[in-house]
């Protein structure tokens, strides 16, 4: 599809300025990943910060399906999602009171930890709807100007580091919530985003969330 190039370029665009200040930071200030390892897996009750552990799961392999899976996700886009989470850009009642806990330094290690710990796989579950889910996340739907998912995040769902997100292998419920909450106009921080998933129905939503939990 001719659209295809001029959107990826489109959303490199759009993501250029922050992807670049979070990568700046990473290169200024190195992260001790050791350290994002104990916050993340023991908090630090002097700092009333709670281990990211219990919603996220040992090694961020979260077994919740509302809640996502973090580990392998790239650093920058990690740091990019718990710094929105102090502003407006994303709005939830948990993560907004545990990211304001974090100070830059706690962000950028337990950022750092996560990124090297290796994802488990998932596994698509609607085998009526996983086809749907495969054309959309590979060919976009032109008729709708649904650009490919697999433009911006890869055949294999992994993402480019410091530009967009590994969404391979994550939960289906908690993918087919960020897409509802990125057309409805709750999560923020994606315009691109924003305009693509007002252009999906629900099914459409649900088949390739579903599509997606199955990527390697």
């Amino acid at each position: 599809m001719k659209f295809l190039p001029f959107v990826k370029s489109l959303c490199v665009g759009l993501l250029a300025v922050s992807s670049m200040a979070f990568a700046a930071d990473a290169v200024t200030k190195k992260a001790d990943p050791a350290r994002g390892e104990a916050i993340y897996t023991n908090g630090d009750a002097a700092r009333n910060i709670t281990a990211c552990l219990a919603c996220h799961g040992a090694a961020g392999n979260s077994s919740i399906a509302q809640n996502p899976k973090l580990a392998g996700q790239h650093e920058a886009y990690l740091a990019k999602q718990m710094h929105d989470f102090k502003g407006p850009q994303r709005n939830n009642a948990v993560m907004t009171t545990m990211a304001k806990a974090l100070s830059d330094d706690d962000i950028r290690n337990i950022a750092a930890y996560l990124d090297q710990q290796v994802q488990k796989p998932g596994a698509a579950k609607n085998k009526d709807t996983v086809e749907l889910g495969k054309k959309i996340y590979r060919g976009g739907i032109a008729e709708k100007s649904v650009p490919a998912c697999a433009a911006c995040h890869t055949p294999s769902g992994a993402g480019i580091p410091a530009q967009f997100a590994r969404i391979g292998g994550q939960h289906q419920d908690y993918t087919a919530a960020q897409l509802t909450a990125f057309r409805s106009g709750v999560r923020k921080n994606s315009p691109q985003m924003t305009t693509i998933a007002k252009r999906l129905s629900d099914e459409e939503i649900q088949a390739v969330a579903d599509y997606v939990a199955g990527l390697k």
